[in-house]
């Protein structure tokens, strides 16, 4: 790794750590009327965006009587979301499917963290700007891929899937070892620009084009050829919020839907919301030339998460089985129909 990348690495790496650090102590419990959330980086977290642009939260907590504090804060990967909503730092955790599994299981019995809704249902790439490398099987020891969270992001667990199907459950994290936490935006100018040896990248819309326009990157796995159309990044909260906070939760829940259904049909206007609320960097006609691809969909109900799970169970990365999706998403009084 060139002294450059090792510098990058260490400074984010030295950043997470304090950010994660700084959710050590649990904040104070909160009345009704009050919720936290955490977003991430990407346009999978668009529906997020259009209920902060839109106050749609506090529009839903005036019908039931209710004025809502919304505070809004950004992290990046899934154990520093994990991190905090166990902390009580936040109410309202996105993440991916991955890192939910994961606080499923280790609050079984306990915080019982379970999923509110789905993001939508996007692919995910898996990129590289090494030319030798055409399958996962191709990586070697002088590679390094970058993933939001080594281990238990989504991304970390959609190729410790892929190499289970290459080299057998045994071998589910043969490709850890290669793998570096790196938030999106960097792993994509790193790669972009080359000459480290961080040289894959799996990552997420709308980075994974951007790094596409580049003629030395390609893609190396697509998720819906791994597992066909799925939900790869939810919302999540712990049964206490949801239980003491009921008009602040349907509140919530309700904005959520209200926004899918905007985005869904209004990708002008959505593709304006991500642009004004993330100050993103990136041409309009190329977001909406994303979002507007019919393998994304927004939406709250969850597809295809199932398989993900059972998977995890299978190899002992989490110790409780859920018998379907519906073990770890709540079934709220409009239940989600997913898979």
């Amino acid at each position: 790794m060139s002294t450059s990348f090792k510098s990058l690495a260490a400074s984010i790496g030295l950043g997470i750590s304090l950010l994660a650090g700084s959710f050590v102590a649990p904040s104070v419990a909160h009345a009704e009327g009050e919720i936290r959330i955490a977003e991430q980086f990407g346009i999978v977290y668009l529906l997020l965006n259009v209920v902060r642009d839109q106050h749609l939260i506090e529009k839903h907590g005036k019908e039931q009587g209710l004025d809502i504090k919304v505070d809004w804060t950004q992290l990046s990967g899934g154990a520093a979301v994990n991190d905090a909503l166990l902390s009580g730092s936040i109410d309202i955790a996105s993440a991916g499917v991955g890192p939910l599994l994961t606080i499923w299981d280790r609050t079984h019995g306990r915080q019982n963290v379970k999923a509110v809704a789905s993001l939508g249902n996007f692919p995910y790439y898996l990129v590289s700007n090494n030319p030798q490398v055409k399958t996962i099987a191709d990586f070697t020891e002088k590679d390094r891929i970058a993933v939001p969270a080594v281990g238990v992001s989504v991304q970390s667990r959609f190729l410790q899937y892929a190499a289970a199907k290459e080299w057998g459950d045994k071998e589910y994290n043969r490709l850890d070892k290669y793998t570096i936490a790196v938030p999106h935006p960097d792993a994509t100018a790193a790669l972009i620009a080359g000459g480290t040896e961080l040289t894959g990248h799996f990552s997420n819309p709308p980075f994974q084009e951007q790094a596409l326009k580049n003629p030395n990157v390609h893609v190396v796995l697509n998720t819906y050829d791994l597992l066909g159309p799925n939900s790869p990044t939810v919302l999540f909260a712990t049964e206490k919020f949801r239980k003491q906070n009921p008009k602040t939760y349907t509140a919530f829940v309700d904005a959520l839907a209200e926004a899918a259904e905007f985005a869904q049909n209004n990708k002008e206007a959505a593709a304006d919301t991500y642009i004004r609320v993330t100050n993103a960097k990136i041409d309009r006609a190329e977001l909406l030339k994303i979002i507007e691809d019919p393998q994304f969909e927004f939406s709250v109900t969850p597809k295809n998460t199932y398989p993900l799970a059972e998977f995890l169970y299978r190899v002992g990365a989490i110790k409780n089985k859920p018998e379907s999706w519906k073990d770890y998403f709540f079934q709220d009084a409009k239940p989600l129909q997913g898979s």
